[in-house]
């Protein structure tokens, strides 16, 4: 990394030029901060103690929980210390740490909420077979492929972005170290980083994004065939919001071209794809968590009892 840059520290502009927002910044991240915090760790315990809800459903919510707390803390704390210090430097290595773990943390989140949708499927338009399917081992199989992968992606970008000569300016447009912030600032050819954050941000989205919604493509064709199951589709709803907030401002920020992008608009992406998930996860689990529970036995009966239906039906023609 020593004969990879030039450039000893970064600084974190935190604002547009010309803009004070330090009083704002501190006190919107720090109050989105603690609620994400507090939301996430009561679903954390409320789902390690009731024994009811050790299932595949609540593991996958638990595991979210925790990888939330963990994603909104790379970035948020430092940028109110920044904000209330006004000291903005990073060292290269913190820089690089912070992209490795944001990428890491985005892309299991990613996983994770396709996985959800998967499990929602299953349970809906598979019920019989949802005990096999989504049993323990093969659960915790998919949480371990998650993080490996996540590894794996996130230690591509970041040791590829940190083999570009930094000889230019260092100041980081944004309020906490990105890849498409620094390949702005590299004085080397970033043509290949371009491409391949391009085109691996679109193969990892755009396969998530497929698989969510064909999921919820087939859970809509259950829930029109059998209206009584219709009510465990509104437990789907807040996911799909959250699916899609996450990946239209990740996209917003990653696939544009750095010569039509804004500082100001790329912040508020940034906040959206890096904040907004682990802050509304919570609120629409743990305020809804009896009703969810319910919701998905009465959907997993119901849709049980249509398919024994289907089958008897079948054996009786």
């Amino acid at each position: 990394m020593a004969n990879a840059t030039m450039v000893t520290e970064f600084l974190l502009l935190g604002s547009p030029d010309g803009w004070d927002l330090s009083f704002l910044y501190f006190t919107i991240f720090s109050m989105t901060y603690l609620g994400t915090l507090l939301g996430n760790l009561l679903i954390v315990t409320v789902t390690t103690a009731d024994q009811n809800l050790h299932t595949s459903m609540y593991f996958f919510l638990r595991n979210l929980s925790i990888l939330d707390m963990f994603y909104i803390s790379i970035t948020v704390p430092n940028a109110c210390v920044n904000s209330l210090t006004g000291n903005r430097a990073i060292s290269v290595a913190g820089c690089a740490t912070q992209i490795f773990l944001v990428l890491f943390c985005a892309c299991v989140e990613l996983l994770f909420l396709t996985i959800m949708a998967w499990d929602r499927y299953v349970a809906i338009c598979q019920p019989l077979q949802y005990p096999l399917i989504m049993n323990p081992q093969i659960c915790v199989h998919m949480t371990l492929a998650t993080l490996v992968s996540g590894l794996l992606y996130a230690g591509m970008h970041t040791g590829n972005t940190f083999w570009l000569s930094f000889c230019q300016s260092n100041v980081v447009h944004q309020f906490f170290c990105d890849v498409p912030s620094l390949l702005r600032l590299s004085c080397s050819d970033t043509t290949s980083n371009m491409v391949l954050l391009f085109v691996s941000a679109v193969a990892i989205g755009g396969g998530c994004f497929t698989l969510i919604a064909m999921s919820y493509i087939r859970i809509f064709s259950a829930v029109l065939k059998f209206p009584e199951s219709g009510k465990a589709f509104s437990t789907c709803t807040p996911h799909i919001l959250v699916v899609s907030i996450f990946l239209s401002s990740g996209a917003g920020v990653y696939l544009r071209s750095s010569s039509t992008s804004d500082t100001l608009q790329n912040m508020v992406l940034s906040a959206f794809y890096t904040m907004v998930p682990p802050f509304l996860n919570p609120l629409i689990y743990s305020l809804r968590n009896k009703q969810l529970n319910t919701d998905f036995d009465v959907d997993y009966h119901v849709n049980l009892k249509s398919t024994h239906e289907q089958s008897d039906e079948k054996i009786d023609t």
